[in-house]
């Protein structure tokens, strides 16, 4: 049958198993967007606010659900505007599919109104990008964006499309893919490999396993969980890993790292065998390179072979998916116990005591609250700083992609967006976006969007005056001397969520936290908590850059 170009986009999207994507129109994609009206049946659209936070919430769809998430702009300043969401999906690894539009195809390289090339500024920050100039190309352009943004280590893919090759007729016939073909390119690893490391793991007496966010992509947290316990292992993870291990078992030492607990960062040094899973040895991890597991033998288990010895020297690397792995390794192990190791790990746990056990209303209990109120059963999305390190610290989390959240680029500003996204994937369950007062105020225009769509996100806000993280810095490196990190906002919040018409909570002390989390489970609408926080609050533990990362700062 013959189709225009946009009538192309839509079968090609609704063919890959898409039913949402989120964006915002202009006159480069307004084909696409008369073609997205007339199968509004089929695809529902969400209009966000900014493109910003349309490529959070593509963004957060994709890391609650595991699909491809989506997200469509117009060309110029509307494709430039997705660059922070698509690089943020690309650090952390998130299959997304970005469509811009841009001018027709005689006007390209001519600096025509609102154009731009995209594909080169997104090549750094995507897997792969596409610049389609002819019509016949166009969907077999989709269907490789898709399989490449979902197979092997997921990512962001662009497919940039010209306003005359969205109205462009071609023959067009469905077709179905083969995802596992793209998994396939992946080295051959033999028996007698994963034999080797079967003995190193069945041999060392103090073995440790680092678990990434390669887990929860390859859907893995089972067979995790299972490995761990047969071979009673101790097990830690990075922050994009949480989740990906219970964090209620009795092996779970917590998260690693620059905040991670004593009992992971003291085990990384005094393991005889650390198993890598499906990590990538970021600097927030390893702090010092030089003192990390040093007295460890390493093995590396990852999809993506550029990740191999490249952030530190391993012993054992094994390039494969991570079911692979614990799929065929399982026949050269059995249960063994490591009782001394395990004994004194747990002993770690018990070293540090913060102060937020308190009468007071502490960042501790904003998380102990939510998952007290939600039975552990919800999302927790974060924007980044000291609230994302705490909602990472003191939430307890079972399952994996509960925690979404910006961990490789940072980005102030994600969280709003991704709870949308996240909240639009799972409409049946409870979504907490944990914010700073400072990142609340990069993006809390798609307050508009929780409105408008009557979105139940909760937005709570530890509200300290200040950008909280930096200030900690300032405290700790820069001799108190704050410079620029002082808020001072005169932005009175309960005017600001009646303008939005969304609710709003008051709370300075636990009593009224309490209150406002249950009442937001209860009346399941758009809300923000504006909870109040002592200035000088801390994340804790915490080791100064490029310390070993078993000198371990406690107050």
């Amino acid at each position: 049958m013959k189709l225009n170009g946009s009538q192309i986009i839509v079968e090609c999207l609704v063919e890959q198993g898409v039913d949402t994507i989120f964006g915002y129109p202009g006159g480069a994609v307004l084909n696409i967007y008369d073609e997205l009206y007339k199968n509004s049946d089929r695809i529902r659209h969400i209009l966000t606010s900014h493109e910003q936070g349309a490529s959070h919430a593509a963004d957060g769809y994709a890391r609650s659900t595991g699909k491809v998430g989506v997200v469509i702009a117009t060309s110029g300043p509307g494709a430039t505007n997705l660059v922070t969401g698509i690089a943020t999906a690309y650090m952390d690894s998130v299959p997304m599919v970005a469509i811009t539009g841009n001018v027709t195809n005689p006007l390209l390289g001519k600096d025509s109104f609102q154009e731009v090339d995209i594909a080169g500024i997104t090549m750094p920050i995507t897997k792969h990008n596409y610049i389609v100039k002819n019509v016949e190309d166009l969907a077999q352009t989709i269907r490789e964006a898709f399989q490449i943004a979902r197979t092997g280590r997921p990512g962001p893919v662009l497919i940039d499309i010209p306003k005359d090759v969205t109205a462009a007729i071609c023959e067009f016939e469905n077709k179905v893919i083969n995802f596992e073909e793209a998994v396939r390119q992946l080295p051959i690893i033999f028996d007698y490999q994963l034999e080797d490391v079967a003995k190193l793991i069945m041999n060392s007496k103090k073995p440790f396993i680092y678990a990434g966010g390669g887990v929860i992509r390859a859907d893995a947290s089972k067979e995790l969980n299972e490995f761990a316990n047969l071979l009673d292992i101790p097990t830690c993870t990075s922050l994009m890993g949480i989740g990906g291990f219970d964090q209620t078992d009795s092996l779970s030492t917590g998260l690693i790292g620059m905040h991670g607990t004593v009992a992971s960062n003291k085990a990384i040094v005094e393991c005889d065998l650390l198993i890598t899973l499906g990590a990538r040895f970021s600097d927030r991890v390893l702090s010092n390179p030089k003192h990390f597991a040093e007295n460890a033998k390493i093995i590396h288990v990852d999809i993506d072979l550029a990740e191999i010895n490249k952030n530190i020297k391993t012993d054992y690397a094994l390039v494969m998916h991570l079911k692979e792995f614990f799929t065929r390794i399982k026949k050269y192990l059995s249960a063994k116990k490591n009782t001394e190791w395990v004994k004194k790990v747990q002993s770690w746990k018990k070293e540090f005591s913060d102060n937020q056990v308190s009468d007071s209303l502490k960042p501790r209990y904003f998380m102990e609250a939510i998952y007290e109120a939600t039975k552990g059963d919800c999302f927790i999305c974060t924007e980044v700083g000291q609230h994302q390190l705490w909602a990472a610290q003191y939430f307890t989390y079972t399952k994996p992609k509960r925690l979404i959240t910006s961990g490789g680029l940072g980005t102030m500003g994600y969280g709003l967006g991704a709870s949308i996204g996240t909240q639009v994937a799972n409409p049946n369950s409870y979504v907490f976006n944990i914010a700073g007062d400072g990142s609340f105020r990069m993006n809390f225009n798609e307050l508009l969007t929780m409105s408008k769509y009557d979105i139940p996100v909760c937005v709570v806000i530890a509200n300290n005056g200040v950008l909280g993280m930096v200030r900690q810095w300032q405290t700790a490196f820069y001799q108190k001397r704050y410079s620029q990190t002082i808020l001072d906002n005169k932005l009175n919040y309960e005017f600001l969520a009646k303008a939005v018409g969304v609710d709003y909570y008051y709370a300075e002390t636990k009593e009224q936290y309490k209150a406002a989390v249950e009442a937001v489970i209860k009346n399941r609408k758009p809300a923000i908590i504006n909870a109040i926080v002592e200035t000088n609050e801390k994340v804790l533990p915490m080791v100064a850059p490029g310390k070993p990362i078993d000198e371990i700062m406690l107050k």
